[in-house]
């Protein structure tokens, strides 16, 4: 290989000091030369040509390689999971399984038919996973234990259950105490003008108008939160109907679901009912502040859940009720959704799939729950779901 270099006074060319016989000799490029004076750059640049001719291949050039493309990537292989449960838990499984499951093709199908009717379908295996606000008690753990062996149950998410209402009059935020609340859902105030409910809301314009009491009609796990939470406070409620996913009610009427209470409460003046907060915040629904252990009257947020259930560390499926809890910022009737899975995968795919995925719904997944007026998992809560996690197989 050999190179030659032309060097020219670009200034003087352009202003047609070459003559013919200096263009030809340098190296006969007249006509590359003439073209480029006709263009108006206004910099003195220094030419350099280089040619490069190899030796031995009679004259011909070597053809320019063409680029490399790069493969197009494939996309993942789809794969679909399937659950069903806790209504509470389902406005944040909605939108984290589609957040999560988009990007890599993992379709989550997750049905809110209640916590009760979640259990049944786990250990009937016509899901991958089920929700409860409840963890499964030890009849259901061996129910389901003969059908797809050991369980495992993680909480996934954490909230809170508000007192709403429907009273056209009342633009107020009212003030309930544990009594009002155990005295209307034993049917015991009657009116919303009652003397006792005046008492704790003097500057509420409260209607003389019988109060329709609104439960869920299914089994549900926020109705144990909600009877735990009176079980603890009223000796009468405990005493009378107790703490369960499924009560005799001594009042009201029923709907399935959290939006069929909701739903219920949005449509029937002067009713109330017991949902979680983020169908109260979607349905723009008023509810009330909720007398705590410690005399303080609470807002349902963030806050407060989180403070509530900083009372409780070391929750776990057997110790996992957080209602009632101490403290001057918590919000009484607070509480758990867990997700349950089984522990010996027969799907080994699945079950990678469904570890991975409650990985991430238990810890950068909080964000998703947070959004959605969820309080995020306390840390340790995190850390210790992470853990059970990976002794799925």
């Amino acid at each position: 290989m050999f190179t030659i270099s032309l060097q020219f006074d670009y200034e003087r060319f352009t202003q047609g000091k070459y003559n013919e016989k200096e263009l030809k000799s340098e190296g006969g490029l007249k006509q590359m030369l003439y073209s480029m004076s006709k263009k108006a750059l206004s910099l003195a640049v220094v030419a350099t040509l280089s040619m490069g001719v190899l030796a031995g291949c009679g004259g011909a050039t070597q053809p320019k390689p063409e680029d490399k493309k790069e493969p197009a990537s494939t996309p993942p292989q789809a794969m679909s999971l399937t659950g069903a449960g806790s209504s509470f838990v389902y406005p944040f499984f909605s939108k984290a399984f589609h957040t999560y499951g988009q990007p890599i093709n993992l379709q989550v199908n997750y049905q809110s038919i209640g916590s009760g009717g979640g259990i049944k379908q786990f250990t009937e295996q016509t899901v991958d996973f089920g929700a409860s606000d409840v963890p499964m008690n030890d009849k259901e753990l061996e129910a389901a234990s003969k059908t797809g062996g050991e369980v495992v149950q993680i909480p996934a998410a954490l909230g809170a259950t508000v007192i709403a209402y429907n009273i056209p009059e009342v633009k107020e935020k009212l003030k309930f105490t544990s009594e009002l609340i155990a005295g209307i859902y034993l049917g015991k105030i009657k009116n919303w003008n009652d003397a006792a409910i005046v008492k704790e809301n003097p500057e509420a314009k409260l209607p003389n108008q019988p109060i329709t009491v609104v439960h869920r009609s299914d089994g549900s796990g926020t109705t144990y939160i909600f009877t735990d939470y009176l079980s603890s406070v009223s000796k009468d409620w405990k005493d009378q109907v107790g703490k369960g996913k499924d009560v005799k009610w001594p009042a009201g009427v029923g709907g399935k679901g959290n939006e069929g209470v909701a739903g219920q409460v949005q449509k029937t003046p002067y009713s109330i009912g017991y949902v979680e907060l983020a169908y109260a915040l979607q349905a723009k629904m008023s509810y009330g502040t909720v007398k705590n252990k410690e005399g303080k009257f609470v807002e349902p947020t963030l806050g407060s859940t989180t403070a509530a259930a900083a009372q409780f560390p070391n929750v776990t499926p057997k110790e996992f009720s957080i209602v009632n809890a101490a403290g001057a910022d918590s919000y009484p009737i607070s509480g758990y959704a867990w997700a349950i899975l089984y522990k010996n995968q027969k799907d080994q795919a699945k079950g990678q799939a469904m570890v991975k995925l409650f990985d991430w719904v238990v810890t950068k997944g909080q964000e998703e729950a947070k959004a959605l007026n969820y309080a995020p998992l306390p840390d340790n809560v995190q850390k210790k779901a992470q853990e059970t996690l990976k002794t799925i197989k």
